[in-house]
């Protein structure tokens, strides 16, 4: 994902923390958003697996049959 995908990610956990806890510190802010941060990079690596994973599989299936 894009740079701009990272840091909405970010942004929306601190918004998060700040509706969860109004008197979040800096420390809880900032922790928050690398958890941010770095929760949108793993979901997307995830995303990215399963959508090359059926691809694939059927070049296996189709390898299978020709033999």
């Amino acid at each position: 994902m894009s740079l701009i995908g990272d840091l909405a990610g970010a942004a929306a956990a601190v918004i998060a923390t700040k509706e969860l806890d109004p008197d979040a510190s800096l420390l809880t802010e900032g922790i928050a958003a690398i958890a941010g941060y770095k929760g949108v990079e793993a979901l997307t690596e995830h995303m990215e697996k399963k959508s090359e994973e059926p691809a694939q599989a059927e070049d296996d299936s189709q390898a299978d049959s020709q033999a």
